[in-house]
């Protein structure tokens, strides 16, 4: 049989495709910001990661160009060997120091550091305790690892009791959570995660790639939300979303991260951020320690549009975060969203959507994601849109 069969078998994008509603790879030709052209129009973006709009800030624009001309285009291998420089060494203390955390150590993306972290910790014979909606990259470090994976339902802890139940008492366990849902935009229930860790002699991993920037104190994070800095071993973050780069790090204790820089295969054998994408996280780093309000009017521009939202009824997703600027807006079904997604793309607003097996296959929605550059005027065009769409397919409360 011919492995490439598989390429040529009908698919849901050749399916959407037909119907004139894929939704995917639209063309920026312009910077990411809260107004885009895309494909030659204007469009309101509600669908970037880009929460604190730092991707167009003069502080972190003007920092690449120096790196650039400083260090060159790229640095041509692994941190292991000829690839760190004194530029990494910063951004790495610096993270430490704003995360509260003995050291960091930064990986060339942000899937490439839950790879790297968990293949590294969990090893044969070891348990890791999964919540089913952790993202892609945490599976998969999972399965890279030698360990043995369990699930608990979404948020359930009791659920995660019985799992941790199950660990034998001679097995090392690494329980590993989202701070903040990619999908859902709701938030980890850390202080009862951190108490059953105790309990059960566990370590607790978060994923924070969406709570950097966020919330907690001046946009720590989910652990500083909660205040729970001391209780959990291993914060996992991106450059990619709040800190407008590219990039991810882990920040643990100095032994654990010496030994995950000594034992991560995906570490050790890939080459090293670019010189620009370390020197604008540092930058945006810096913004945002300068500026602690950002994570607040982001916060205010997510209680804004829920409000908004509700007001023209249009059902959202449950969060206990309504502060938290992810706000997945259902549609239900496959072709209603993805048509729906297309009308408001030609009406000029862009959003993400959830489509299976990311939601169940009758709560699929659409991902609106805030920067905290969005404008109150903006945001309520948006809505205005929106609502006008769903109340057209009829779909509302």
């Amino acid at each position: 049989m011919d492995i490439f069969a598989k390429c040529f078998d009908p698919s849901m994008a050749d399916q959407v495709r037909e119907l004139g509603i894929y939704p995917y790879f639209h063309a920026l030709e312009s910077r990411q910001d809260t107004e885009v052209i895309m494909e030659g129009k204007r469009r309101i973006m509600l669908g970037s990661n880009n929460y604190l709009g730092l991707t167009t800030h003069p502080d972190v624009i003007e920092a690449g160009l120096e790196a650039i001309r400083q260090y060159g285009s790229g640095c041509s291998g692994s941190r292991f060997l000829n690839g760190t420089l004194q530029l990494h060494l910063e951004l790495e203390k610096e993270l430490a120091d704003f995360l509260r955390k003995e050291a960091v150590v930064t990986f060339s993306t942000g899937f490439q550091s839950n790879l790297g972290i968990i293949s590294a910790v969990v090893g044969r014979g070891d348990y890791v305790i999964m919540d089913r909606e952790n993202h892609a990259s945490l599976y998969d470090g999972c399965r890279l690892s030698f360990g043995k994976m369990l699930r608990f339902k979404h948020n359930d802890m009791e659920d995660l009791e019985q799992k941790l139940k199950s660990v034998p008492e001679t097995a090392g366990c690494l329980i590993v959570t989202d701070g903040v849902f990619s999908m859902g935009g709701d938030i980890a229930n850390l202080p009862e995660i951190c108490r059953l860790a105790k309990k059960y002699g566990a370590r607790v991993m978060v994923d924070d790639a969406h709570g950097l920037g966020v919330i907690g104190e001046g946009g720590r994070g989910t652990a500083s939300f909660y205040g729970l800095e001391d209780e959990v071993d291993i914060y996992m973050g991106t450059f990619s979303k709040s800190l407008a780069s590219l990039g991810g790090y882990m920040a643990a204790s100095e032994r654990v991260v010496d030994y995950v820089k000594h034992s991560s295969r995906p570490f050790i054998f890939s080459a090293s951020i670019t010189p620009a994408s370390c020197a604008t996280a540092l930058a945006a780093l810096r913004v945002l320690e300068a500026h602690p309000e950002l994570p607040e009017t982001l916060q205010h521009n997510a209680l804004h549009m829920r409000k908004k939202l509700d007001e023209a009824h249009v059902r959202m997703r449950p969060s206990n975060g309504n502060m938290i600027p992810i706000i997945p807006i259902y549609t239900y079904e496959v072709i209603p969203t993805l048509t729906i997604a297309k009308e408001l793309y030609d009406l000029g607003v862009y959003v993400n959507s959830s489509l299976p097996p990311a939601t169940a296959p009758t709560e699929c929605l659409l991902r609106t994601s805030l920067m905290a550059t969005h404008t109150e005027a903006l945001i309520d065009e948006a809505v205005e849109i929106i609502a006008e769409v769903l109340h057209r397919h009829q779909i509302g409360e």
